[in-house]
């Protein structure tokens, strides 16, 4: 998606996400709070320090921003995007809790080996697959020796979120990427310890299954999915 596209949607971006996930029960917050958790809880095994740098690459109205302070407050955020418009929003609701920065869909405007973590939120579907590897070599080159990398996105093999992309006004342009081709081009981009893991199975009326969910991770089924890798020092 183009930034032209991501400022069209960016003031009513709520709105449309809030409509569009209406089957799964959930708020925007739940989904935008359990992948906060979920870093959180690798961060926790992974003995990353308290202080860490964090990039929100693709950050759009700043809706993780809220999260990473309640998980990890101590932490220090970079939000970027290539919306302006997104980001003005992102800025006037959450102001100096993180750094926002403007991407211009090549290179990140910063030095290399900084950031402790960097993960985007559904972003890659937006972003051609052609251009994927020369961004994760970018993320890469940004990353400290040691650091990591978490990618959420869609899973194309649930058919509930297959129709929510399809009915979905800012996903219009989207087009979704299957976890195992995902993994492989943050591996070729020079990460390491690549891991798949599933997220989401079960619509809030089911919630009270959710518990199930922890063994559920490497079944191919769940709503959402994130690759995590690691920079080796």
């Amino acid at each position: 998606m183009k930034q032209s596209e991501f400022d069209k949607f960016a003031d009513e971006y709520a709105s449309l996400h809030k409509s569009n996930i209406k089957l799964s029960g959930e708020s925007p917050d739940y989904f935008a709070e359990y992948k906060i958790a979920d870093i959180a809880t690798l961060i926790e095994k992974n003995s990353f320090p308290d202080d860490l740098k964090i990039l929100d690459f693709g950050c759009g109205v700043g809706s993780s921003v809220p999260f990473i302070n309640k998980y990890l407050p101590s932490s220090h955020l970079t939000c970027l995007d290539v919306s302006q418009k997104s980001l003005d929003i992102a800025k006037s609701n959450y102001g100096d809790a993180a750094e926002f920065k403007t991407f211009d869909g090549t290179a990140i405007p910063s030095q290399d080996d900084l950031f402790d973590l960097v993960f985007a939120a559904c972003v890659f579907h937006h972003i051609p697959h052609d251009e994927h590897d020369e961004l994760f070599k970018e993320i890469f080159r940004v990353i400290k020796p040691g650091g990591m990398i978490v990618i959420f996105e869609h899973n194309p093999m649930n058919p509930l979120t297959l129709h929510a992309v399809n009915t979905c006004p800012f996903d219009e342009n989207a087009v979704l990427i299957r976890a195992g081709i995902l993994k492989n081009r943050i591996s070729r981009s020079g990460f390491s310890d690549s891991k798949v893991t599933y997220r989401i199975f079960f619509p809030a009326f089911f919630r009270f299954l959710r518990y199930f969910e922890r063994f559920l991770t490497k079944f191919p089924a769940g709503a959402q999915y994130y690759v995590s890798a690691r920079k080796q020092k």
